[in-house]
């Protein structure tokens, strides 16, 4: 099956749940002493995108709005694997 073939609905799936998986494998891997050296670059934050939120106040109704993309190497790893996953299904 080609990759053109499948929608990006799925690819966009694979790729949140590829980047959920991968910070979750890195919290798990915090604790593991092998690994204690390298974990501090692979759970830090690299913040791309920071909006800062601003607050819409009309008296009945307060709106805070922001937005913040900040992915861990772990993360950017889960999105690789589940993109070469999408590929070779």
């Amino acid at each position: 099956m080609s990759v053109l073939s499948k929608s990006y609905g799925t690819l966009a799936l694979y790729v949140v749940i590829g980047a959920i998986l991968g910070g979750l494998l890195g919290e798990l891997l915090s604790g593991v002493d092998a690994l204690s050296s390298l974990m501090p670059y692979l759970k830090n934050p690299y913040p791309v995108i920071n909006v800062v939120p601003s607050v819409i106040d009309i008296y009945v109704i307060s709106l805070t709005v922001g937005f913040s993309f900040s992915p861990n190497l772990m993360s950017i790893i889960g999105v690789v694997i589940a993109v070469w996953i999408f590929r070779h299904t």
